[in-house]
């Protein structure tokens, strides 16, 4: 990575989040340094980190742009415990390997880990993760740290050391596919099953009402 690239990437505050419209926060800082993407694209770092990055570049410090999102307070991932089927889809979504769980079994989120990338939504089938904020009244840089970006970025750099390289998946024997396959159903079954518990609740709820 370029000198420039490197203290760009020093300079965000990691959550990983995809919003700037690069893969990761790496993405973007080579970006910013090969001048094909704008100092104003990180919601996370909002104006404060636009100015950090302002700073680096040389470039004007300009109004975070709103295409890419808008500064809020940091967010937190809270799974619905009671709803959670195990699918582990989130378990791949994280960046930063803040949910636990084994599959079709129940899986948390370990708060401090948690960047607020929101990644982990939109890929549960059963709509059992929202997001509560986690610095009410704190935005940008205000409500992150030197300490838990320099975090973040250490537990998404082992997170990705256990993806293929290059895009490249690894060999799958016969066995291996089949029980993937298997797995996919038993996935399918458990969403199904858990969609079907609540149209059932939410049916018993209609005939309750008054």
């Amino acid at each position: 990575m370029p000198p420039l690239a490197t203290r760009l990437l020093d300079a965000l505050p990691q959550t990983q989040c995809t919003r700037c419209g690069y893969p990761d926060c790496a993405g973007y800082a080579e970006a910013i340094a090969a001048g094909g993407a704008g100092i104003d694209q990180c919601p996370p770092g909002g104006d404060e980190g636009v100015r950090r990055l302002a700073a680096l570049t040389g470039r004007q410090a300009v109004p975070l742009n709103p295409e890419f999102g808008t500064e809020g307070p940091r967010m937190l991932a809270v799974i619905d415990e009671a709803w959670c089927i195990g699918c582990t889809l989130c378990l791949d979504a994280c960046p930063t390997d803040a949910i636990v769980g084994m599959n079709k079994r129940m899986h948390t989120v370990i708060a401090p880990h948690c960047t607020g990338c929101e990644l982990c939504v939109p890929v549960c089938p059963v709509d059992c993760i929202a997001l509560e904020s986690a610095t009410p009244g704190r935005t940008g840089w205000n409500a992150w740290s030197a300490e838990q970006a320099a975090d973040a970025r250490k537990r998404y750099e082992i997170h990705s050391a256990r993806r293929p390289m290059d895009g490249r998946e690894a060999p799958i024997s016969s066995e291996t596919a089949e029980a993937d396959d298997a797995d996919a159903s038993e996935r399918k079954r458990s969403v199904v099953e858990a969609a079907l518990a609540r149209a059932r609740q939410a049916a018993a709820a209609r005939v309750g009402k008054p």
